[in-house]
């Protein structure tokens, strides 16, 4: 090649030259159709490789919806069975409940059903025990003695114009606290939830029944308002001067009957007659020089039971076989029974704290107040006292001179009489 190239006399890298020139001017057909299958080519490769990746990218698409459909079921199944979970355990605190209802329902339908039965409707016949007018071994204290522990007069009967006051009270009075309690304008709360019983017949006549404790505060007041209500149907030929206990308000008080003040018994009776009703009064003690104390209800009838009255036997079975009692004072009016005081009167306002205003107050001071009232605490003495009568008057028929006063039949329709 040297040779031939000299021997033409072209210049070797010249031509070379040229053609690579001749070569970029003017390439031949079959480069050009070459580069053009080429570009073809590579159009065609990207195109399969754009289609290649287009597909990838949907199977992953595809994978990545079904991934996500997956760990939705799978968060929707958790969801579902911590539902499940749920719904079970509360079915279980359900059944449970319905369990315990359904026990309750039945010890509530037993009671219920033997509320129908004759151990729950007592009409029987029987002599009330009549207590001692006087205790000797319970004396009378004749010294005078500070307020807040003091004990002066205690078992000593009221004189004629005080028992007056109570058996002797003016109709009018009942009316003017009964319109104050129905018109909003006493300051000291009156009222109480009653619950409708068969009556406890004795002797042909319905009867109100008391159980209480000398050493309670709530007893020390609610007896005010009793003895008021008890006169309007028939009257007390005596009554005694009491108190609260000195760790319960050391209130003065009336007592039914004289009773053992130093020490634990049950003292029963009192000295009331009516004829419209009965009055049984059962009266827990404890040493009033302590705090407020209550023996076991079983302990109570026991000790009833052994003064061999029927009367008042019965009536303690009564009380138990109703099962509502909580605490005292207690008290069953005819066809009602009422847990708890109705009234709420230590003074002329209902206060937050010892010493009372009452605690500070004679039994004179008391009984002169309710003789004339003129302020708060005499006229919810009376309130109180209009309630029960409300509740006597419906269980026998509105037959009392009592029953026909506006307020007291106000009164009925309030508390659902």
């Amino acid at each position: 090649m040297e040779a031939t190239g000299a021997a033409l006399g072209i210049d070797e890298h010249s031509a070379a030259d040229s053609a690579a020139q001749n070569a970029y001017s003017a390439p031949p057909e079959n480069i050009k159709h070459d580069n053009a299958n080429a570009h073809s080519t590579a159009i065609y490769h990207a195109t399969a490789e754009s289609k290649e990746i287009r597909k990838m990218a949907y199977r992953n698409n595809v994978l990545s919806i079904i991934v996500v459909v997956l760990i939705a079921a799978v968060l929707v199944q958790a969801v579902m069975l911590n539902s499940l979970s749920n719904s079970l355990k509360k079915s279980n605190l359900l059944i449970s409940s319905i369990e315990a209802t359904l026990q309750k329902d039945s010890s509530l339908s037993s009671s219920a059903s033997a509320s129908n039965t004759p151990s729950y409707s007592y009409n029987i016949n029987g002599t009330l025990f009549v207590p001692p007018t006087y205790m000797s071994n319970y004396p009378s204290i004749t010294q005078q003695q500070p307020f807040g522990k003091r004990l002066t007069n205690i078992n000593q009967p009221l004189n004629s114009s005080e028992l007056s006051v109570i058996n002797n009270a003016s109709d009018a009075y009942f009316e003017i606290a009964g319109n104050m309690f129905l018109n909003g304008s006493l300051n000291n709360y009156v009222g109480a939830p009653n619950v409708s019983v068969n009556p406890f017949i004795l002797n042909g006549k319905p009867s109100v029944i008391y159980l209480g404790s000398i050493t309670c505060i709530f007893c020390g007041e609610n007896r005010w308002a009793m003895a008021l209500a008890l006169g309007r149907f028939g009257r007390f030929s005596s009554l005694y001067e009491g108190y609260s206990s000195f760790g319960d308000g050391n209130l003065p008080t009336l007592y039914w009957r004289p009773v053992s003040y130093t020490n634990s018994t049950v003292n029963i009776g009192n000295f009331y007659n009516s004829s419209y009703i009965n009055f049984l009064s059962i009266e827990d003690t404890s040493p009033i020089t302590g705090g407020f104390e209550l023996q076991p209800l079983s302990v109570i009838q026991n000790e009833v039971n052994a003064t061999a009255d029927l009367p008042y036997i019965d009536a303690i079975n009564y009380i138990i076989e109703l099962n509502q009692f909580a605490g005292t004072p207690y008290t069953i009016w005819g066809n009602y029974q009422v847990g708890g005081a109705d009234a709420v009167d230590f003074g002329n306002t209902t206060p937050s704290s010892a010493p009372f205003p009452i605690t500070n107050m004679t039994h004179a001071q008391v009984l002169a107040q309710l003789a004339n009232p003129k302020d708060q605490f005499a006229w919810t003495e009376y309130a109180g006292a209009d309630i029960y009568i409300a509740l006597t008057c419906g269980s026998i028929n509105n037959t009392a001179q009592i029953c026909s006063l506006p307020a007291i039949q106000g009164i009925e329709k309030k508390i659902g009489v």
